[in-house]
């Protein structure tokens, strides 16, 4: 198959089909250029993606869960796939596309070479054949004048009226014409044969070597073309065995979900620790201050909440910040209490727990520092050259004094959980729990606060035995000072059916010690007021409140540091907390002064 032999009479579509050839090339490298294009765009609304569904800081602890661990697995895998992607578009740049650019231009250039060689060569048999056919016609005329010339010496010598000077003359004419006829011959005959060899080289040497030259250039621009496409199937097959380990860890990630497990842990984070009330009793309508003081229990059992469950009537806990804004809602201590006390006893063992382990790992960092303090200490006592001993007492004293302060804390932690247990392991079998206790004992003296006006008791506070409680009120429902004592928002205990158990049970329960919190809060007084300086919206979860600017407010707890205010609308003892930095707040201590 050889362009020369076969097509050596088709030049001009040779050479159109060379530039279409090359046009292909164009057009596939455009392909692989856009492809890559695509690739990348992929690469990136995929990690785009991937990072949009990130779980947020405030999400974290949905993510313990089974299945949200699956998903960011999966997030995590399919922004390595998105990477491979990305490389696959840069090696089908780098080996694919600049190859394809870079071949193109040379293709073009040798494309030119071959056919200004390819009409030169065709100008010089153009010439040739110019020539001979000059040759050819020059030859033809004078045949003619030859011819002429002899038919006029046979005229003349055949007119006996003419002198022999005038035949001679004819004579010598047609001599000359017949010379310079065989003259024209000669030189037809010369040139036609050098048109001859000049047309055999042409066509059997000269451009068949210019056609192979472009057959040579488009077999070339084929072939790279099919290594151009096996290179793009290579890019693909090398990042396979890592898109399929992405595939297989996004199926290992869905294969590890557990829905018991999911059950389990929901159990294990919102899990209180108590047991359900029984049904309440029924009430024996008496006369007088009977009456009103079951009226009195029911709306004091109004006023008390179940955290958790049910919330009382205007008894709000602040929150703070994160309670605010956050979407938790696992029941979990937002007051940040050092011993948790204010959290139901199944969470307070947890959270004791992983304080007791913390501590537990920090006393072991402070001992071990400990420890290479004392070496460095005995090198230097050992050998002064490399060090004063002295230098290592300060911080050997610096690492006693803390490691002491973390064993009081872990002791004090140890005692704390010990507690909790024995609370979580006797809560079942306590028939007060049971029945949502017996009659609160008296409150102790420490546990009234001096600022909110609440009454609250600590589980460690709890514990001590106060002897001479409810037993001797006869089932009364009031604790010290007249306030009366009922369940907290922790402990989930009701003061009305305590005050029934009670009333029920005598004095058997006298000197039985309340394992959970008792929590009430009355109306709080006013600290100071405020002044709104800009308009505040609510943000709808009940925590906040609304006000207009240059509206005038209760203030009722300053900012503990969270940036938060707690007020009261004068007029609908509407209560909720706005930004500390949108009032101007003037208490009552200060106006005094």
């Amino acid at each position: 198959m050889n362009w020369g032999t076969e097509l050596w009479d088709q030049y001009d579509n040779l050479s159109a089909h060379t530039q279409k050839g090359i046009e292909f090339l164009d057009k596939y490298g455009n392909f692989v250029k856009e492809r890559c294009a695509i690739e990348l765009e992929y690469a990136g609304k995929l990690r785009r993606l991937v990072k949009n569904y990130q779980p947020k800081r405030k999400e974290e602890d949905e993510y313990q869960y089974t299945s949200c661990k699956a998903f960011r697995q999966l997030l995590q895998e399919l922004g390595d796939f998105a990477g491979q992607r990305e490389v696959v578009a840069e090696n089908l740049q780098s080996n694919v596309v600049r190859e394809l650019h870079l071949l193109a231009k040379e293709l073009r250039e040798e494309r030119k070479q071959h056919l200004n060689e390819g009409a030169k060569q065709m100008a010089v048999l153009n010439s040739a054949i110019g020539s001979l056919d000059r040759a050819r016609r020059a030859y033809e005329r004078a045949a003619r004048e030859s011819e002429r010339a002899l038919e006029a010496f046979q005229r003349a010598d055949a007119d006996l009226n003419l002198s022999r000077a005038e035949v001679e003359k004819q004579k010598a004419n047609m001599k000359l014409r017949s010379q310079a006829c065989e003259d024209a011959k000669h030189e037809y005959a010369d040139q036609l044969r050098k048109t001859n060899e000049a047309q055999r080289q042409h066509y059997e040497q000269r451009l068949p070597h210019v056609f192979k030259q472009l057959q040579d250039l488009d077999e070339k621009r084929i072939k790279h073309i099919k290594n151009f496409m096996l290179s793009s199937v290579e890019v693909e097959r090398k990042v396979f065995p890592i898109i399929k380990q992405c595939l297989d860890g996004m199926e290992h990630a869905a294969n590890s979900i557990n829905e018991k497990e999911d059950t389990q842990l929901v159990i294990d984070r919102y899990k209180s620790g108590f047991v359900p009330p029984e049904d309440f009793p029924f009430e024996e309508q008496r006369a007088g201050a009977d009456t009103t003081d079951a009226a009195a229990a029911h709306n004091h059992h109004a006023q008390l909440t179940v955290r958790g469950t049910v919330s009382g009537n205007r008894i709000k806990k602040r929150g703070g910040l994160l309670s605010i804004f956050s979407s938790n809602k696992n029941n979990m201590s937002t007051d940040g209490k050092e011993d948790y006390s204010d959290l139901p006893p199944n969470q307070k063992k947890k959270k004791l727990q992983a304080k007791v382990h913390e501590l537990n790992k920090q006393v072991a960092q402070e001992q071990a520092a400990m420890e290479g303090l004392m070496k460095m200490k005995g090198v230097y006592e050992t050998n002064p050259t490399l060090g004063d001993p002295m230098t290592v007492e300060g911080q050997l004293n610096e690492c006693c004094d803390k490691l002491k302060k973390l064993r009081a804390q872990l002791r004090k932690f140890e005692e704390l959980l010990a507690e909790a247990n024995s609370q979580v392991c006797a809560a079942p079998l306590n028939p007060a729990a049971r029945t949502n206790g017996a009659a609160p004992p008296p409150q102790h003296p420490t546990s009234i606060g001096s600022n909110s006006g609440s009454l609250s008791r600590s589980a460690s506070e709890s514990s001590v035995s106060t002897g001479t409680g409810a037993g001797a009120g006869g089932g009364s429902v009031c604790g010290a000072g007249g306030r009366a004592a009922g369940g907290s928002p922790e402990s989930g205990l009701g003061g009305e059916l305590a005050a029934a158990h009670a009333e029920a049970n005598g004095d058997h329960d006298n000197d039985h010690e309340s394992d959970f919190d008792y929590y009430y809060e009355p109306d709080l007084q006013p600290l100071g007021y405020c002044k709104a300086l800009y308009p505040f919206e609510a943000n709808g979860t009940g925590s906040t409140m609304r006000m207009e600017c240059g509206e005038r407010l209760l203030v009722l707890e300053t900012d503990a540091g969270d940036g938060w205010t707690r007020v009261r609308r004068q007029l609908t003892r509407e209560e909720g907390f706005v930004p500390t930095t949108y009032i101007a707040t003037t208490l009552y201590a200060d106006a005094a002064h």
